[in-house]
């Protein structure tokens, strides 16, 4: 598994929980059409929280991304 951090635009619901909206990709502004999944990972181990999501952009792809909490960083995964 390889990733590249990336920037995301999200909506922050009531709850607080941030859903991704835009995708900033090597330049290109992809807007997320549809979320096909979504799952959380902890690692007890490393203290890391990552929320990962399936995402279908406008053009036509499927993305995974995630964002580590601890990071505070969105990642691409290729």
């Amino acid at each position: 598994m390889s990733e590249e951090r990336i920037e995301v635009i999200a909506y922050s619901g009531y709850r607080g929980e941030e859903t991704p909206r835009i995708i900033l990709l090597q330049g290109e502004r992809i807007e997320v059409i549809e979320i096909l999944s979504r799952w959380v990972e902890e690692s007890l181990e490393y203290s890391t929280r990552k929320r990962f999501y399936q995402v279908r952009g406008d053009d036509r792809f499927i993305h995974r991304i995630y964002y580590d909490e601890k990071a505070m960083q969105w990642y691409h995964i290729i």
